[in-house]
């Protein structure tokens, strides 16, 4: 159970630079503890001198400004921190959730993966318009009302000390971004693909034969992954179930697909008519057995990263 110095010396550090966070550590909490013993030796109880104690400190992202030196008047002292932890929820979500709605519109519309440009510009867009406009309303607000009457900060408002995680929050969202990607590409190539008949119709690039069970079972093996990557950042760190779980659902996927690739089952035969290196079957061979052997070498890899991780975070 963390104490509250330890709470505010984790709340203060995280605000520092990282080369100097041992040394201010070691300062800061001598600095406490002292100031502990001072009023504890006056009679007063350990419990209580550490809340007045804390409390006299201060806010510990003020705290953290002056040990880096480091003037917090973008807006000014008084609506600062108010900003922009404002800021920062704002920017956490409103410009992805229009740029993935400008991106369902284009898709609707047929553009297929053209949308992804338009949505990744909108989302841009609404970011410089969030921090111009509320950057400029506080710094209205301050010009109106320069001394507000702010909450007091107390010990209360500390956040509990972070705990370690060996699986980051960049990784998951970046693999759960690759699966989803994956997952609406299978039907969307069915609609819309690169590829187009002479009357300009669409020619899906896997066999639409597949949608009978093959398509549908792989598109569950991804849902599942996508389960399995928000479980394990849950869990925060490798294990060796997680490596089991992991291998049998990159070999559910890896399998079938190697299988229909060197059956020539995988791609739609109505490509040869467009493509017509594919009506030989040589070329469809080779091409099958570089599918099967990327899908080979990505389970490999997959496995080999995975049992690195779960050995070095199980020790």
């Amino acid at each position: 159970m963390s104490t509250l110095t330890d709470r505010y010396l984790a709340a203060t550090l995280r605000s520092v630079p990282a080369e100097r966070r041992d040394e201010i550590a070691t300062e800061l909490r001598a600095s406490i503890e002292d100031m502990i013993e001072d009023r504890s030796g006056g009679g007063q109880h350990t419990a209580t001198a550490e809340r007045e104690v804390l409390t006299e400190l201060g806010n510990p992202d003020l705290l953290a400004s002056r040990y880096a030196d480091r003037r917090l008047q973008l807006i000014g002292p008084a609506y600062y921190l108010v900003w922009l932890r404002l800021l920062k929820l704002l920017l956490s979500f409103i410009p992805a959730i229009v740029g993935t709605v400008v991106v369902a519109v284009e898709v609707a519309q047929g553009d297929g993966f053209g949308a992804i440009g338009p949505g990744i510009v909108a989302a841009m867009q609404v970011a410089v318009q969030i921090a111009f406009w509320l950057t400029l309303t506080f710094a209205v607000i301050e010009r109106a009302q320069p001394d507000p009457t702010m909450p007091g900060w107390t010990v209360d408002q500390l956040p509990d000390v972070p705990t370690h995680r060996d699986v980051s929050l960049a990784e998951t969202v970046a693999t759960v971004a690759m699966l989803a990607l994956a997952i609406g590409y299978l039907p969307l190539q069915h609609f819309q693909s690169w590829v187009h008949d002479t009357d300009g119709g669409n020619i899906p690039i896997l066999a639409p034969t597949l949608w009978t069970f093959w398509l549908p079972a792989l598109i569950v093996v991804l849902a599942a992954s996508v389960v399995f990557e928000i479980v394990k950042y849950r869990i925060g760190r490798w294990n060796w179930p997680l490596f089991g779980v992991k291998g049998l659902l990159d070999v559910a996927f890896a399998v079938p697909v190697a299988w229909l690739a060197l059956s020539d089952r995988l791609l739609n035969p109505a490509l040869a008519d467009r493509l017509t290196w594919l009506a030989d079957q040589d070329n469809r061979d080779t091409l099958g057995v570089v599918i099967a052997l990327s899908a080979a070498g990505v389970v490999v890899w997959g496995l080999i990263d995975s049992a690195l991780k779960t050995r070095r975070q199980t020790r």
